[in-house]
């Protein structure tokens, strides 16, 4: 996962994976997910970010995992 911040234009950019969008799906207003043709989630984008969230932490951040979705097998 990558974190991208443009200040010129308050986007913040989440970046789940390596693979191309081929479609986007507006789930609230300046929120966007990007999707691949299967469906999967591979990134999603906020605009006008400084509103919506605080930019300050959003590079700070905890992430708590099971193990064992790590080597889950997914179809």
């Amino acid at each position: 996962m990558k974190i991208y911040y443009d200040n010129e234009v308050d986007a913040v950019y989440i970046k789940l994976g390596n693979q191309q969008p081929d479609g986007v799906v507006e789930i609230s207003e300046g929120v966007n997910l990007d999707t691949t043709a299967e469906g999967k989630i591979v990134g999603v984008e906020i605009l006008d970010a400084s509103n919506k969230i605080d930019i300050r932490t959003i590079l700070s951040y905890t992430l708590e995992v099971d193990k064992k979705l790590l080597y889950k097998k997914t179809a």
